[in-house]
């Protein structure tokens, strides 16, 4: 059994995450001891709120520490929802900036669509040789409840490392929906609100530890 440290900053669905997860078979840890975090098989970074208090929150459990030592030992990582916007450089909201952790540049804006929050099902484009999507139907609709997200992806091409696969969603314009760039993995929906098909996307990360 695979051990997933679930970190508790302050923001995120802990308790929905922590089942989503147990019912794919991981050992789940809900904790914020560094310690911990880093010994896990995975942590998983769940994220509610605005960018701003949910970093002051992670900064204050060491957070970037962790993630930033996880990822130099190629431990895995998988940031939801804005937990997958403070990986970014930056976000924008309210007019207000603030700095994330910076593992990927770019910076999270509000959508560019009539309608917000984006709020329920929608499907998403994922690319071949996904590990987070393998085996799952491309018509199958993630649950999603935001207004802000990346929409562009700005890292510079490696000549060493493979490309990042980069799965996207459309809301008034394409916005980035998941990221698989090595140990680091994030979706901007929720998998522990959809159903057997986020269930899936899980065990398909578990499996992989």
């Amino acid at each position: 059994m695979k051990s997933v440290a679930l970190l508790d900053y302050g923001s995120g669905n802990l308790h929905s995450a922590k089942r989503a997860l147990d019912r794919v078979g991981a050992d789940v840890t809900v904790t914020s001891d560094t310690k911990l975090a880093l010994a896990s098989d995975g942590l998983v970074v769940p994220g509610v709120g605005a960018f701003a208090a949910c970093m002051e929150g992670f900064r204050a459990v060491k957070g970037e520490r962790i993630i930033g030592q996880r990822l130099a030992g190629g431990r895995p990582v998988l940031g939801i929802c804005v937990g997958m916007q403070i990986m970014f450089d930056r976000g924008v909201e309210f007019g207000v900036e603030a700095d994330g952790c910076g593992e990927w540049p770019g910076t999270v804006e509000r959508l560019q669509a009539d309608v917000l929050p984006h709020m329920g099902w929608n499907t998403v484009r994922a690319p071949e040789k996904s590990v987070l999507f393998d085996g799952i139907d491309a018509d199958t609709r993630f649950y999603f409840v935001h207004s802000y997200a990346a929409q562009k992806w700005e890292m510079d091409v490696s000549d060493t490392l493979p490309p990042p696969l980069l799965t996207w969603a459309d809301h008034g314009g394409d916005f980035l929906a998941a990221v698989e760039n090595g140990p680091l993995s994030a979706t901007q929906f929720h998998p522990e609100k959809s159903g057997d098909a986020g269930a899936e996307l899980l065990k398909n990360w578990v499996d992989a530890l």
